[in-house]
């Protein structure tokens, strides 16, 4: 078998899903693949921007990420790769940073990334020599389910309470997802698989029609738009690789593998296709991702949830528009303009267009039960998911002198330790 597949063209057709090894014509892989870039955007901008870090160094690396990644599955594998919310806690730990503007310790903060990453490619060595097995005894589907629930759950409140300063902007947000959910039941063909763009384009019209035109709210404003240049170096920055920072961020590598498994499983879930065989070569690609981020500047990156969401939305997993994706993220990284431009679509537009996604994202760990028909009569599985969805959800907080654990960590963690004690104490 060829390392790399060969995309078979195919056409799109009413209810119709495109497989990984799959395409659309180019300019609807192109187009498909601007709408995975505007769905991880704001995250992996927001990350990158809550730890001090440059965003257009992030955006860059989260497509050079994706590329490592695609190489490694062998274009099996359907994945974006963006900046990790588990690094975040962690790294304002370590570094001390005070929460706004650059960063003053961000070497120390790359050089734990690094050694993530480095730890991370280990597992993920181990698995492609020892098999899948004993990572999915861990993590079994009640487990993986939980935890892609809660990376969908835990992100819900961003958008409603940290994406809405103002009553206009709360309604404005109801007017996007009632947008998308809109195209997404009324549209047809490809309008309805670019449903997150077409909505997210028509907000944003309404968007401009209120304030621009009305002045009901802070209107949009593209001077910066027009002041930024066309092409230009992000800001790199080389690692410095301090024994306590790399002890505090290296343990979030086992997070990234729930996260990543968890993908796998939800991916595997809404192709059909088992994606077991390739679960060391998906973790191997992340830690490498994850080593070439640090290195120069850019966060851990993870595959990425809000890219499952656009997944499950569109029925479209070919291999092909990831690679469009990443290459559009390489633009922008080296393009202040196309940033500024992205950065312009009004904040009660993105919040709204992430509640869809993240929405999609838990129901996306509830497929997972559902097709491997989890059984909640079963009081071992309905403790774990019950546990985990709640302290997930909830940001539930544990801290073990300078190391915190919240919120996706200790829910990872929960859910797999939970899942061993229950199985442990039961003997049939």
């Amino acid at each position: 078998m060829a390392w790399l597949m060969r995309w078979r063209p195919v056409t799109v057709g009413p209810e119709k899903a495109i497989a990984p090894d799959e395409r659309l014509s180019w300019p609807q892989t192109a187009a498909l693949g601007l709408q995975h870039v505007i769905a991880m955007f704001g995250a992996t901008v927001l990350a990158p921007l809550l730890m001090g870090f440059d965003p257009n160094v992030a955006v860059l690396m989260s497509g050079v990420g994706t590329l490592l990644f695609f190489f490694l599955t062998g274009g099996r594998v359907p994945s974006y790769l963006g900046s990790s919310f588990a690094f975040i806690g962690v790294v304002i730990a370590a570094t001390g940073y005070a929460g706004s503007g650059p960063n003053p310790n961000l070497p120390l903060a790359l050089g734990g990334i690094v050694a993530c990453g480095l730890l991370y490619t280990a597992i993920g060595l181990l698995v492609s020599a020892t098999g899948s097995g004993w990572v999915e005894r861990l993590m079994p589907p009640v487990v993986t389910g939980a935890v892609v629930a809660v990376i969908g759950l835990n992100l819900a409140a961003v958008p409603i309470k940290n994406m809405a300063p103002t009553p206009f902007d709360a309604w404005m947000q109801a007017a996007t997802f009632i947008s998308v959910a809109l195209v997404a039941v009324h549209a047809r063909g490809m309008l309805q698989r670019l449903l997150i763009l077409a909505g997210l384009v028509q907000a944003s019209l309404i968007y401009a029609l209120l304030t621009n035109g009305f002045g009901l709210g802070t209107p949009i404003d593209l001077s910066r738009v027009a002041a930024a240049p066309w092409f230009g170096l992000p800001g790199f920055h080389a690692p410095v690789f301090d024994g306590a920072a790399m002890l505090m961020i290296a343990p979030v590598a086992l997070i990234l593998v729930a996260e990543n498994l968890g993908h796998l499983k939800a991916v595997g879930a809404m192709t059909g296709r088992d994606m077991s065989p390739f679960l060391g070569r998906a973790f191997v690609g992340d830690g490498l991702a994850t080593i070439a981020s640090g290195a120069v500047g850019g966060t851990g990156v993870t595959t990425y949830a809000e890219n499952i969401g656009v997944m499950a939305a569109t029925r479209i997993y070919s291999t092909a528009v990831f690679v469009f994706a990443a290459l559009m993220a390489l633009a922008l990284g080296f393009s202040p303009k196309f940033g500024a431009l992205i950065q312009a679509i009004p904040l009660a537009v993105m919040g709204g267009v992430s509640i869809v996604v993240f929405g999609l994202i838990a129901i996306a760990g509830a497929r997972i039960w559902v097709d491997h028909q989890v059984d909640f009569r079963d009081p071992r599985n309905l403790m774990v998911a019950a546990i985990t969805l709640v302290i997930g959800t909830g940001d539930f907080t544990l801290k073990m002198g300078g190391f915190t654990l919240g919120g996706i960590g200790t829910a990872t963690f929960g859910a797999i330790l939970l899942h061993a004690l229950l199985r442990r104490g039961r003997t049939d």
